[in-house]
């Protein structure tokens, strides 16, 4: 061994000798005078302290922190002069390790370099007036002290472990409380401050920036690497970390107390890159949690927030952010698919009003969704006020016509081909989460669709509408309805509409004005009858909100002003031109009035009502028929449910005037017998063929005259219609066959019982004569014959003389 290296050795293990001997008489110091270390360490720590603190004993170590002196403090408690009126105890820890530079101890200080507490309890305690068990600590009585301060103990390391940590304001009405498993931290001071690096698990049981509303991230473990600074020029201690977890999922952290201020400020910026929505959400206190939590998105969003405010109270400044691509959102009663949007959330959306859910909104931007297979897009949208939440936004979509029948349910209208668009503005209250009687502003567009219309089963083919809705009412142009041969151009609009539609639909009133080239009555017999619809759908749509549901209700009830213009009108055997009308639909029924069309030659003008049931249709009309042709118009009516005379036993031109109520059905025929009322008519240039009762009669009566054919010039004669029979008034029927004064009651089944007296004189006698006066009283001269025709029980009709020799009704 080389000369020099024994020297360094035996240099060295005199210098360990040294301070093992050392240590060992500083051990033997401390054990000897316990009373007065423990009364310098109190001392030292009692220096800013205006309380009560307690060492209860102090034990040495000399090579736990080596070359420090490790020095244990047991039973270490800390209260204010106020404990008896509030009974928090500052500190209460059985174990408090100090590790002292030993050449200051035997100068008669401690310089403290390393401090670890281990089963603690720290409670920072502040009455509802203000005051706070914090005030065990001095303040500098002035800036002198405070700058020839160069006393003040440097605190190196520092480790917590098993520490129940509480800051309870009562004022401020936060509370925050952490149970910490573990808490080591190092130390520097540079010129500037000082530094620190923190590793930390701590169980959150409480950050309650407000009690009233509850804690952030209650029950959650908070685990990393915290790095911080205190800079003495701002007064700013700034903390970061990249390595932070929060309930198991990673986050980073950046986070600033302004000391400076009374009371200190806080601002926390947290950001999550892949953070499932119920993790989230409960993160937050729980009057934001419970409303998010009615709320899910299947796949991880990456969220920024940011948390700011003061320890002096109140409720923190939160703006968060989020970032959604891909993925489902889930709502009571709705799930939208392939969702993306950019959000923020604040809780001070007007500046000025404070941080609450009053003044809270949600922003949307970039929204881009499915629902029911309806893709749509809201370039902006929000909902504010989540006390009373209000949505508003631009909604538009862009889809296949048959997309809606997902949308419908099928309980209003199916869609085949075609397209629809729509762009609108939206603004509803939420209630219970869901949209309530949205108003809606905006188009919608509906192009070349097929629709059957449900509640009435009426097709329509190659339809196109236009809906704008404004402020002010709904406008609906451009539209063409196809129904089989039936092709319908219309324009309609609501006044009033977003006012009634939700509140009062039994009186929106929508005008149309409807012309058409072509109409089949037959092809729209459906509305006739009931509205069809399911016990389901009628219980959903009472006192309901939901556009959807609601726009069946309005059907049901709004009530409809057509004017139409068409140029030909078909009802089976029926056809008219040049048709106007004006039509009146409630839930009530049909008003028709100022109805006028060309018919057989002639006019029909038609005003009256008909009214739904359940499986008949209820109708009083009023007519006026003008000069038209007696044969097309029994033809074009089926007889009118005459099956003795038809329209092929008349010719001629009549004229009417008739008021009568009935029933139709709901396949759009005469319910038989259901007519009541009166008829007077007016036949000119008339003809009475092949009618077999009168020619029967003829056969005894009239041998010798042509009873095929008998024309009338004139009849003028009055009916009253009862059901099944009808009352024929007494009238006289001058003919080039025979004249007749004749009156009675017309069975449609049975019943009849018609009187007639028909004189013998032939009328071909006195065709020329043109004398009025004369030709009445020549009309009966000579033999007359008085008939009676009257069914027997069975309904056979007998015909014989009427032995009265009365007219019945003269």
């Amino acid at each position: 061994m080389p000369h020099w290296l024994k020297i360094v050795l035996k240099i060295m293990g005199v210098l360990v000798l040294l301070v093992i001997i050392v240590f060992a008489g500083l051990s033997f110091y401390i054990s000897g005078h316990k009373a007065k270390v423990i009364a310098l360490v109190t001392a030292e720590l009692n220096k800013n302290l205006d309380g009560n603190l307690v060492v209860g004993g102090v034990q040495t170590s000399l090579f736990e922190n080596f070359p420090a002196l490790s020095v244990k403090l047991k039973n270490v408690t800390l209260r204010d002069k106020q404990y008896e009126q509030h009974h928090h105890t500052l500190l209460d820890t059985k174990n408090l390790d100090v590790s002292i530079n030993f050449n200051d101890l035997f100068k008669g200080k401690v310089s403290i370099d390393h401090i670890d507490i281990t089963g603690a309890v720290i409670d920072l305690y502040t009455d509802s007036n203000g005051y706070s068990n914090t005030a065990v600590f001095k303040k500098n009585s002035s800036k002198k002290d405070s700058s020839n301060s160069k006393s003040s103990t440097k605190i190196n390391k520092f480790s917590l472990r098993d520490v129940s940590f509480t800051v309870d304001n009562r004022k401020a009405k936060k509370l925050f409380k952490f149970a910490v498993e573990k808490l080591n931290g190092k130390m520097s001071y540079p010129d500037t401050g000082w530094k620190a690096d923190i590793d930390l698990k701590v169980m959150a049981k409480s950050l309650a920036f407000s009690t009233v509303h509850g804690s952030f991230i209650k029950d959650k473990m908070v685990e990393g690497r915290l790095t911080g600074g205190y800079n003495k020029s701002t007064g700013n201690i700034n903390v970061s970390s990249s390595d932070f977890s929060i309930g198991g999922d990673a986050f980073s952290v950046i986070a600033r107390f302004a000391t400076d201020k009374k009371p200190a400020d806080f601002t926390f910026r947290v950001t999550a890159n892949q953070l499932l929505w119920r993790h989230a959400s409960s993160l937050l206190a729980p009057n934001i949690s419970k409303k998010l939590n009615l709320f899910n998105l299947d796949k991880p969003i990456a969220v920024t927030a940011i948390i700011a405010g003061n320890f002096g109270g109140g409720d923190p400044f939160l703006y968060i952010t989020a970032g959604v691509k891909n993925n489902k959102l889930s709502a009571p009663g709705w799930i939208i698919d392939d969702v993306a949007f950019k959000g923020v959330f604040t809780n001070n959306h007007i500046k000025g009003k404070g941080f609450s859910d009053a003044n809270s909104i949600i922003r949307l931007s970039e929204f881009k969704g499915s629902y029911g297979h309806l893709p749509f897009s809201i370039d902006t949208g929000s909902i504010s006020n989540l006390e009373k939440p209000l949505a508003t936004g631009n909604f538009k979509s862009n889809f296949p016509a048959a997309d809606l029948n997902y949308l419908l349910g099928g309980s209003v209208a199916r869609f085949s081909n075609g397209t629809a668009d729509m762009q609108l503005h939206y603004k509803a209250d939420i209630v219970n989460y869901l949209f309530n009687k949205p108003i809606v502003t905006g188009e919608i567009n509906l192009k070349n669709a097929d629709i059957n219309y449900v509640p009435r089963n009426l097709k329509f083919k190659n339809t196109s509408v236009s809906f704008h809705i404004t402020n002010k009412g709904l406008l609906v142009d451009h539209i063409r309805i196809q129904s089989g041969r039936s092709v319908v151009l219309m324009q309609g609009r609501i006044n009033n509409f977003l006012n009634l539609y939700y509140d009062a639909p039994e009186k929106i009133v929508i005008n149309w004005q409807i012309t058409s080239p072509q109409l089949y009555l037959g092809e729209f017999i459906g509305f006739l009858g009931t509205r069809h619809q399911t016990e389901a759908v009628a219980k959903s749509r009472k006192n309901s909100g939901n556009i959807v549901k609601q726009l069946g209700n309005v059907l049901d009830k709004s009530q409809v002003a057509i004017h139409v213009n068409a140029a030909n009108i078909h009802y089976k055997k029926f056809l008219a031109t040049d048709a106007t009308a004006d039509l009146h639909l409630s839930e009530e029924g049909v008003q028709i009035s100022n109805a006028s069309v060309k018919h057989a030659g002639g006019s029909l003008k038609l005003k009256g009502n008909i009214y739904q049931d359940k499986s008949q249709n209820h109708f009083n009309l009023n007519t006026t028929i003008t000069n038209v042709d007696v044969r097309e118009f029994f033809l074009a009516f089926d007889n009118f449910g005459l099956t003795d005379i038809t329209y092929q036993n008349l010719k001629g031109f009549l004229s009417s005037d008739t008021k009568v109520n009935g029933r139709i059905s709901n396949a759009g025929g005469l319910v038989p017998g259901s007519i009541y009322g009166t008829a007077n008519i007016n036949l000119q240039n008339a003809a009475l063929l092949n009618y077999k009762p009168l020619i029967n009669v003829g056969k005894f009566a009239f041998p010798f005259r042509n009873l095929k054919e008998i024309t009338i010039p004139s009849l003028a004669a009055k009916f009253d219609i009862q059901g099944e029979k009808i009352i024929i008034n007494p009238m006289q029927l001058n003919s080039s066959v025979l004249n007749a004064d004749i009156a009675g009651v017309y069975g449609l089944k049975n019943g009849t019982d018609i009187t007639m007296d028909v004189p013998l004189r032939n009328p071909k006698k006195d065709e020329n004569i043109t004398d009025t006066v004369k030709l009445a009283k020549r009309r009966n001269r000579g033999v007359v014959l008085h008939i009676r025709a009257k069914d027997d029980e069975t309904g056979k009709l007998k015909i014989g003389w009427n032995k009265d020799h009365k007219i019945l009704g003269f």
